[in-house]
């Protein structure tokens, strides 16, 4: 509305009237005809074509008739439809020519899936563990295990052991001292086959060679589902590899390393300094906390007559302790 027009005139659907439209345009069906001066407050019924400029006196407008307007008005809609309709069919042509490779992409994308959050985890491993019909392999990198969290697990682990689904897990060494770990395995009867290793990957689980997921995010509230079979094939090498290394539970752990009044476990965190990690990094890959693999390298660096980081590290590499325990 330009500034200082007095008049107002609310701004509606074409199919409606206004209040002040529906009065001028009765009027002027009454009379003949109608002032302009009188419609400011109903323009609708110039721009709708009800009301048109009187030839002879512009300052006058003259009444159309009511089904002449109609018949305006559905011509332009159907006008428009049509348009719309060219373009649809346009659109629908360009889909058809790309419907294969936007195929191909849809499979590209359920070959990979994020999933954002615990309870879409939780809800996606439910249902891989309902479809499971042969083994899943489980890597658990955390060491000793809550009894709160292998209660969580416990009926996922039950289910597979009456349908009869193999179940094989790998924990790290420190995972024999859980006590909850014993009390789960006694409930699964031996159906779930254990090994340990000094360390682990990340967390892993494979259904069937044909999902797995791992964590996308440091807190695990993020992970992926796979199911590319290439991607598969890896994960399921990984985790062999690891397996054949790794000690049954029901043997006992090595004792010793290759030196001499080194453990294994000091071996093992020999290895682990050898690469440049840190204390806490160690300490997270060997499922212990920091305190405990800090004792374990001061008594590292006294057996092997050390003072500094830097003599433990030169006397690692001339005794062999920067190679991997088996």
């Amino acid at each position: 509305m330009a500034e200082g027009d007095t008049h107002r005139h609310d701004v509606h659907d074409v199919e409606e009237l206004c209040d002040a439209g529906e009065k001028a345009y009765q009027a002027a069906l009454q009379a003949g005809r109608i002032s302009r001066s009188k419609v400011t407050d109903a323009r609708c019924l110039v721009e709708l074509g009800l009301l048109h400029p009187d030839p002879s006196d512009m300052e006058w407008l003259l009444p159309t008739s009511p089904g002449v307007v109609v018949a305006r008005l559905l011509r332009e809609f159907e006008s428009e439809l049509g348009e719309i309709r060219r373009r649809s069919g346009a659109l629908a042509g360009v889909a058809e020519r790309f419907a294969v490779p936007r195929a191909v992409n849809a499979s590209e994308s359920a070959a990979l899936r994020v999933l954002e959050g615990m309870p879409r985890i939780n809800l996606a491993i439910d249902e891989a563990t309902a479809a499971c019909a042969a083994e899943l392999r489980a890597m658990q990198p955390s060491g000793i295990r809550s009894e709160r969290e292998l209660s969580g697990a416990l009926p996922r682990a039950l289910d597979l052991q009456e349908r009869g689904v193999r179940t094989r897990s790998l924990y790290t060494h420190v995972a024999r001292h859980g006590q909850g770990l014993q009390t789960y395995l006694e409930q699964l009867e031996g159906s779930v086959e254990v090994r340990t290793l000094d360390e682990v990957g990340e967390r892993l689980l494979i259904f069937d060679r044909a999902v797995a997921f791992i964590p996308a995010s440091p807190d695990r509230s993020v992970a992926l589902e796979v199911r590319h079979p290439a991607l598969i094939d890896y994960l399921v090498g990984v985790f062999d590899r690891f397996w054949h290394r790794a000690v049954p539970l029901t043997e006992h752990v090595p004792s010793t390393s290759v030196v001499e009044g080194v453990s294994h476990r000091e071996h093992a965190i020999a290895a682990l300094l050898a690469e440049g990690n840190t204390d806490a990094v160690i300490a997270e890959r060997l499922g212990i906390n920091v305190r405990t693999c800090r004792h374990h390298i001061g008594r590292l660096s006294e057996t092997l007559g050390c003072t500094t980081r830097t003599q433990l590290g030169v006397r690692i590499a001339q005794t062999g302790l920067h190679v991997p325990p088996v």
